[in-house]
């Protein structure tokens, strides 16, 4: 009777891995070579672990960069302190998750251009809806009506992404840690309209 041979690699780092390669290629410029050599594996033992491919991977990786947002950024945003503090909080994780600025977004690089068509196209959208909707909670908490809020949190998502594609395009991730440093008072700072 044959034994299993042992991974070569756990599944954590192979998604880091492949997540890594699809932030820098982008889903259409990943081609399997290039995943295989990022895995350390060889083509066949990575269809063996994703049967589905270089869509199940990128699914794969996509769920796990959904677990991290979650667990990371969206349930702190829904816990304890006050909506200052807990923003600061999430634009301290979403540096660490970007390496201050360094990685790309990797919903950005498995989006499909606007009218394409993307296997992830929904995920990515429940993701982005999520994130926004939790953020215009956290802002509504200061007074502000719900549209104003919803408006907000969108603004910041908007420009917490624009920072990583400015920073990634200037080769500089100053834009992106400008970006988190005035977030708070970007969502929060009263100008007018939560009087």
């Amino acid at each position: 009777m044959a034994m299993a041979r042992k991974a070569l690699i756990g599944n954590e780092a192979l998604l880091e891995r492949l997540s890594a390669t699809f932030r820098e290629a982008g889903y259409e410029g990943a081609s399997l070579a290039l995943l295989s050599e990022a895995a350390g594996l060889k083509r066949a033992s990575l269809y063996h672990r994703f049967p589905g491919g270089k869509e199940q991977m990128g699914l794969e990786v996509l769920q796990e960069a959904g677990r991290w947002l979650t667990a990371h950024v969206l349930e702190p945003l829904a816990g304890e302190g006050s909506p200052r503090e807990r923003i600061e909080a999430m634009a301290r994780e979403l540096d660490c998750f970007y390496r201050g600025g360094e990685q790309a977004c990797l919903l950005n690089m498995l989006s499909a251009p606007i009218g394409g068509s993307s296997p992830f196209a929904a995920a990515i959208r429940q993701m982005f809806e999520v994130f926004v909707e939790t953020l215009a909670r956290v802002v509504s908490e200061t007074g502000c009506p719900a549209d104003v809020a919803r408006d907000r949190a969108e603004r910041g998502v908007a420009l917490i992404q624009g920072s990583l594609v400015l920073a990634r395009g200037l080769g500089s991730t100053e834009p992106f840690r400008k970006t988190l440093d005035a977030l708070p008072d970007e969502l929060l700072s009263d100008k007018g309209e939560c009087a």
